[in-house]
C-alpha cells in the first residue's frame, strides 16, 4: 500500500465511524459507564475531523504546488522559445 492510499484511506469519514462503532461495542462489552463510553466517541471523532481536515489541505497545497510548477515550466518554455528565435534571427 503506497502513502496517498493509506492518507486516504485515514481520511474516510466511514473509517472513523467504523472505528467509533467498534470502540463503542467493546467499551459495552466490557462494562465501561455511558459517560466513557461517550467521552471517548466524541474524542475519536474530533480527532478524525482533524485528521481528515489536514489530509484535505494537504492534498489541495499539493495540487497548487503542481499547477505552479507547471505555470513556472509553460513560462521557461516561453523563454526559450524566445531566446532561440532571437537567436536565429541574428
Amino acid at each position: 500500500m503506497d502513502a496517498s492510499s493509506l492518507k486516504r484511506k485515514l481520511s474516510s469519514r466511514k473509517l472513523w465511524t467504523a472505528i467509533v462503532g467498534v470502540i463503542t461495542g467493546l467499551a459495552m462489552a466490557f462494562g465501561l459507564d455511558q459517560n466513557t463510553i461517550s467521552t471517548v466517541a466524541g474524542a475519536v471523532m474530533a480527532a478524525s475531523s482533524v485528521i481528515v481536515y489536514i489530509a484535505s489541505e494537504a492534498k489541495v497545497d499539493a495540487a497548487a504546488v503542481s499547477k505552479a510548477l507547471e505555470a513556472v515550466e509553460a513560462a521557461q518554455k516561453a523563454a526559450d522559445a524566445i531566446k532561440k528565435e532571437d537567436h536565429q534571427n541574428k
